[in-house]
């Protein structure tokens, strides 16, 4: 998901970073060290780097690149970006692979027939992973790479939403007004791909002790105009599984012909290593798709997904398109066209070099060390609010215990850990949980034993020293990091034109969206 960039008006682009710096002057450089041996010699290194219009002349290659390089060191350190999901590391051999393959515009099949093939196994090994039922001779799974699952989820929307018309056209029905059934910890693209397809939310809310979907609630919204329910494996916020089963067994026992997707963007790398007896996925009738995210838990870097559906009657055919470009019919069903190939080479590089032995030892080390960072926090005094022992994600949701009456809050202590390296977000749950607050640290691949012991001494040390200040302390310098939230200063990533917005459920409740 990327931010909206606002275009900033001459006046703003000119203005100095400190006030008083207009007229001053320094001495004209005459050309001399246009090239030096040492890239800080260069005028290039005394100037400020383009910030909003392209420069007139050329720089040399080894500036350009150290130069960014420097500008980029200001970033934070993705090994300590404990909010997120993605993939942070990958051996050198993939990298290399990935690296060679950065020319090849995977939509020209033509051109890369062993790249589009390549996807195609990646395809069937992950339907197969999600119980697709390819026994039967006249059904056959089907799916496509996507740019992350925030493009699954879209086709995934789209496919029933067009299933729902086809057949509402067909009774001579109404088919103006869908709307789709979730839980309201969504992430926020499945309120992107309701909105962006004119599709109605009904939202399960959460309350202070559940914070995924409730399936009898969720089943006695669905009406006729209902194109189907999204369940969650691995929510966002506390890596919980919804219950998926229920939710389908309530469908086929009181005779609803009502599709679920599953969203399995974080939970779908997962589940089937770590509890592999769990009913989620296509041993369910009513699951027509699901989708899963590569570079999550599929440990491929940014960004590829994936969308199965379980077969041809759940993807309507007036969605795929069969073209004949760069020399090559081929049947498309994307929202983008011409994308890179490199994630794609990446996750077959992972299925077949790791195997289902190696995803399942590593899921299974992470799973052992959110439990232990878990205890490790309950013995801190923390409530946790995610599951242990592989029963969901491997993360740790926890908050502060009310009964302790601290006089700071989540969000303090997040700063506080911020100010070590950390990047352990503080969140405001959904709506109807009442306003509830907790923090989350997701457990990667990279995020060892070792390393969960420093963040368990940084976190005691930022507990202390909240502790040994008063609260108006407190107050001050939380409102003074929201004030300055960006490093330099220079980066405004909110567009203040949007400001203020009142038709998400952030903008209605407050819901801050967990990271992905």
């Amino acid at each position: 998901m990327v931010h909206l960039a606002s275009v900033p008006n001459d006046k703003a682009a000119n203005a100095p970073l400190v006030k008083g710096m207009e007229n001053l002057k320094l001495e004209p450089n005459n050309g001399e060290d246009e090239v030096t041996a040492s890239v800080y010699g260069s005028r290039f290194a005394a100037e400020c780097l383009p910030m909003h219009e392209m420069p007139e002349n050329e720089m040399p290659k080894e500036i350009a690149y150290r130069m960014i390089r420097d500008d980029l060191s200001l970033d934070g350190n993705p090994m300590l970006n404990l909010a997120s999901f993605v993939t942070t590391y990958m051996e050198e051999e993939v990298e290399k692979l990935m690296a060679e393959a950065l020319p090849k515009n995977f939509i020209d099949y033509e051109e890369y027939p062993q790249t589009a093939d390549i996807q195609n196994r990646c395809v069937s090994m992950i339907a197969r992973m999600f119980n697709a039922p390819t026994h039967d001779e006249d059904e056959n799974a089907m799916g496509t790479s996507t740019v992350g699952s925030s493009e699954a989820i879209m086709l995934g929307t789209l496919a029933m939403k067009k299933r729902w018309q086809n057949k509402r056209k067909a009774a001579g029905k109404d088919y103006s007004k869908p709307n789709i059934v979730m839980n309201s910890a969504v992430q926020v693209c499945w309120e992107k791909a309701a909105r962006y397809f004119e599709v109605d939310e009904r939202y399960v809310f959460c309350t202070e002790d559940r914070y995924v979907i409730d399936p009898a609630e969720a089943v006695n919204l669905v009406d006729e105009n209902t194109i189907g329910i999204c369940a969650i494996i691995g929510t966002t916020y506390t890596g919980e599984y919804e219950d998926v089963k229920a939710i389908n067994d309530l469908l086929v026992e009181k005779n609803i012909d009502c599709p679920i997707h599953v969203d399995a963007a974080s939970g779908g790398f997962v589940a089937p290593f770590v509890v592999p007896n769990l009913p989620w996925d296509f041993r369910l009738e009513k699951v027509i798709s699901i989708n899963v995210s590569g570079h999550k838990y599929g440990l491929v870097y940014p960004g590829v997904g994936w969308v199965v559906w379980r077969s041809p009657e759940y993807l309507p055919k007036e969605l795929v398109f069969n073209i004949n470009y760069l020399g090559a019919d081929q049947a498309s069903f994307t929202l983008n066209f011409s994308k890179g190939a490199s994630q794609v080479i990446g996750q077959y590089y992972q299925m077949i070099r790791l195997g289902k032995h190696g995803y399942r030892s590593i899921m299974l080390n992470l799973t052992r060390t959110s439990d232990y960072l878990a205890s490790a926090l309950e013995n801190l005094g923390f409530l946790i609010m995610s599951k242990k022992g592989g029963e969901g994600l491997p993360l740790v949701a926890f908050r502060l215990n009310p009964k302790d009456q601290h006089h700071f809050d989540e969000f303090a202590v997040a700063h506080h850990l911020r100010e070590r390296g950390w990047v352990v977000p503080a969140y405001t749950m959904a709506p109807h949980s009442d306003k509830l607050k907790l923090m989350r640290v997701v457990v990667r691949e990279d995020f060892s034993r070792a390393r969960c012991d420093t963040l368990i001494a940084d976190i005691k040390l930022a507990m202390e020293s909240l502790k040994q200040m008063d609260k108006s302390t407190v107050e001050h310098h939380t409102k003074h990091v929201n004030k300055h939230h960006t490093s330099s200063g220079k980066s405004k990533v909110n567009n203040e034109h949007y400001k203020g917005e009142k038709h998400s459920l952030q903008g209605k409740t407050g819901k801050t969206h967990a990271v992905c």
